[in-house]
This record gives C-alpha cells, structure tokens and sequence, in this order.
C-alpha cells in the first residue's frame, strides 16, 4: 500500500492524500492551496494522479483547503463518490459555488491587466456550473459507523470537533492477509469550545495523519474568550469607532454570532448594531442553525444560538457600502478571515487609517497574506491599488481558532492506547511542525514529515 502526499505537506492548505491499494485509488480531501501566489499557483498544476483512475474520496470538512479542488477533480473526470456527512455536503454547496464567483471575477480583473500587457487570458479553476456539477456526486454517511468502501477499503468517520459536520477518518486497508489502520486527523477541534462536540478520540491506529497548524502554540483559555471579546468591543465602542473582525463564514462567524448573542442577553454588551457583511456566512448560518444534531449541550439550551436583535444581516453590494456611511460606533464582520479577499477589504480601505477603529482577528494568519502583514506589525499596507496606513488599533484573540493548540493535538494524541508506528506531519508551516515534531519525538513516537509529492509505502 502506498501514501501519496498531494497537498499540504510542510505547508498549511490543499489537504489531499492519495491511498492506492492493488486497483483502489482513494483519495481523502481534495483541497484548494491558499496563500502567497507561490503557493496559489499549485492549484494551476496537474493533479498528481489521473483523476478518471481515483474511485472515491472521503472528505473531512468543508472547508476550502479540504474541499475546494473537488470541482476540478470532477471536471478533469473523476466519476466515483465522496462521502461526507449530511453537514458537509450541505456546506460544500455553499463553498464551491462561492469558490467558483470569487475565481470568475479575480480571473476577470486578472484578464483585464494581461490583455493591457499583451498576454495570453487566463480562465478560473472551474466556473459557478462546474461547481454545481459536482453536488450529484457526493453521499451521506454518518459518525462512528463503518462502512465499506471497496472490497479491501473499510472507512469510519468520527466527529473531530473541528465545524459542525467535521470528520477524522479511519482508513482499513486488507492486503496480503494482513489489515492496516490509517488515520486522518482532519482538522482536530478545541476541546470546550462552544457549538460543537469536543473532537472524539482515536483508539489506536498503525499510521497517523495529521495536522500541525499550531504546533507551536498555544490558545488563551476558552472559557475566557468572550470577556476578552468583551473588553475590545468595549474599548473600540468608547474610542466611538468600528471594530471590524474578519472572519472566515463557516464555524469561525457563527462563534462569534453565538459569543454576541451571550452577551447582548446578559446585558453586558454596549447598544451598538453587529453587521454580518458576508452573503456565504449568512448562507453558512442557515446551515448551521438546521444541524442541531451536531450541536453540544449548551448549544442546545438556544432555540436560535445565532440571533439577536442588534444583529444587521447584509447580503447586497449597497447594504455593505451603507456601513462605511454609517456614523455610530459598530462592529464589522466580514470575509475573508486572512483578508486576502471578500468585502472586509473595503472596510480596511474606508477604516484601517483611522485611529478610532479596532481591527480585531480572530483566526490563524498564513504567511503572505494581509491579515499576516498587519498582525505583524506593519504601519503602510498595499492593497486594492493604494497604500493605505495601518492607525487602526490591532488586537487578536488565539482562542476563537477552530484548531487544536499544541496541548490539544498532544491530549488527542495521548488518548490513544498505543503508540502509532508512524505520525506523519502534515497542515503546519515549518515552525510549528518542528516544534510539534520535536516534542512527539522527546515522548518516543517515530514521526516524518512527507514532502509535497512524496509517495511512502506502508
């Protein structure tokens, strides 16, 4: 049996992992590469391997850098099944066909400049139809059942904590007589986070996959979040100014939706409107607020943990360009969550050089994209043609992340009965996969760390 590593690996995003067993061609995720234009470029390539050869895949999680290839996949022609839960599938619906808009008009603005530099046209990934044409071959399942995939290929999701839909997947592989476990981690979630289940522990397994995004961090305490929520809301009200958070529109919106909601019923928040500036995220909302199967206790305590009544949705291109107009103090969310895209770049145009507004992020930062420049510190930024200057007052919240900090992967880790015979790293960037790498190694677990491309046979 061999491992193919076709995507994130000792880079964050374009999860995809290829497991070829005798005449099987799985693969697990099929996701899209963002960041710098280095790295964006790869979505350009060749996949590394024919896609009419790959029988299913298996999905963790909606996610864009899980999911977000999917389309092409189906386009060059891929004709098998993906199997993921009930709310990932109706997420991956709302993703791809954004996916798919937000390629055709870069492409188009792209177009503009090639044609004026007497270059040849570029064309997206994959337009709105071929996004669409995708939906007819993805297939239900459901957590902590087993299910057998091909003759020799057995699989079984279990709820990872992540978002509401979001799997680790057990891979069986039968061959020569003998049985092989895998794993993918997904994305592992926080534990007590709020909405979701805490991730579900592994038993044991032969070979492990798994993520490495902050594996060199750790969060401020969950439980402490939203008073430290509280307090920049608070601070950016008495300046009578904007905080504007970028936020990507699954999982990481709705938890601040949910943290709004807790506190404007405690009374604790200022009487100032919440605009939701993000069609997907109101879309993804509505996804959210149907999937009360996968909420956790507390969640369920709210008939709508997401609603209250300072809340603003705006869908139209006027309502989001009514709020630079608007006057008050107020709190911005919009996409996207690293600012590399989406309508919180209109709001740092009108906002980033005012000194009464508060930026507030409340997710990781890849290299190389806006949201990094700014959280690092820099006081000019070049974006949408002009240089804009960076007064806006900046402030970060660790805990909102929908990903396990480095005791969280540990914890999860740690539950297993045995040790794995190998964790292959994956889903981090250089420092943080070390950093995970070398404390794994001082507790006697035999890790690697698969370059891009690389096949490993097990």
């Amino acid at each position: 049996m061999n491992l193919t590593f076709c995507g994130a690996a000792r880079i964050v995003t374009g999860s995809c992992y290829l497991i070829e067993s005798g005449k099987d061609k799985i693969l697990v995720d099929c996701g899209m590469f963002q960041g710098t234009k280095e790295i964006t470029r790869l979505n350009y390539e060749p996949f590394r391997f024919d896609p009419k050869k790959i029988s299913y895949v298996l999905l963790t999680h909606a996610h864009i850098d899980h999911c977000g290839l999917i389309p092409k996949l189906v386009k060059e022609g891929f004709r098998g099944k993906i199997f993921a839960t009930s709310a990932t599938i109706d997420l991956c619906r709302i993703m791809l066909e954004d996916s798919a808009e937000v390629q055709q008009t870069q492409t188009e603005e792209e177009n503009k400049r090639r044609l004026r530099e007497g270059q040849e046209i570029r064309y997206p990934l994959y337009d709105v139809e071929e996004a669409r044409a995708s939906f007819p071959y993805f297939s239900e399942v459901e957590y902590e059942r087993t299910y057998s995939i091909t003759k020799n290929l057995q699989a079984r999701y279990l709820d990872a904590g992540h978002i509401i839909g979001s799997s680790t997947i057990e891979v069986y592989v039968a061959e020569n007589s003998e049985t092989k476990k895998i794993v993918f981690s997904g994305d592992v979630g926080q534990w007590d986070a709020p909405i979701v289940h805490d991730p579900t522990p592994v038993e044991e397994t032969d070979y492990l996959v798994i993520e490495s995004t902050y594996g060199n961090r750790l969060h401020e305490d969950v439980k402490l979040r939203d008073d430290l929520l509280l307090s920049y809301v608070r601070e950016t009200y008495k300046k009578r100014g904007k905080l504007l958070i970028p936020s990507f529109a699954v999982e990481r919106t709705q938890e601040l939706l949910y943290a709004f909601n807790k506190l404007f019923r405690a009374g604790k928040m200022p009487n100032e409107k919440v605009f939701l500036d993000s069609p997907l995220a109101i879309k993804a909302t509505g996804i959210f607020t149907r999937h009360r199967e996968d909420y956790d206790k507390e969640a369920l305590e709210y008939k709508d943990p997401f609603g209250f009544p300072n809340l603003v949705y705006c869908n139209t291109t006027e309502e989001s360009k009514e709020i630079n107009e608007y006057s008050g103090p107020c709190i911005v969310i919009a996409g996207n969550g690293m600012a590399t895209g989406g309508r919180i770049r209109h709001h740092f145009r009108h906002g980033l050089w005012n000194p009464k507004n508060t930026v507030l992020f409340v997710g990781y930062q890849a290299e190389g994209t806006l949201g990094r420049e700014i959280l690092e510190g820099s006081k000019m930024v070049k974006m949408m043609g002009m240089s804009i200057a960076v007064k806006a007052d900046i402030r970060m919240i660790d805990s909102f992340s929908a990903h396990a900090d480095l005791d969280g992967l540990l914890k999860w880790i740690y539950a297993m009965k045995r040790k794995p015979k190998k964790i292959f790293l994956v889903h981090g960037e250089p420092d943080s996969i070390d950093s995970f790498r070398a404390k794994l190694k001082k507790e006697g677990y035999k890790t690697d760390v698969p370059k891009l491309g690389e096949t490993i046979a097990l």
